[in-house]
């Protein structure tokens, strides 16, 4: 190969690489948005009941936490 096709093979790599990183970023920056956006579903507790100690929201009718196992009152 002479000296010109490596110049445009190192060119391309380049363009290549930056592309790829700059693909990656922006990836990450939508992933990030996504996680911190608020849901647009209400959510509602009514009928659970809130464990004392680990503060894991339960089924009405639940006896032990399904977080920490430990029994909840009432």
């Amino acid at each position: 190969m002479d000296e010109t096709t490596q110049l445009l093979l190192l060119i391309t790599a380049t363009a290549i690489g930056i592309v790829a990183t700059l693909l990656m970023l922006r990836r990450q920056r939508v992933d990030r948005e996504a996680l911190s956006r608020e849901s647009p579903y209400a959510t509602s507790t009514e009928g659970e009941k809130r464990c004392p100690s680990c503060g894991m929201y339960n089924d009405a009718l639940a006896r032990t936490c399904v977080s920490c196992n430990r029994r909840l009152p009432g």
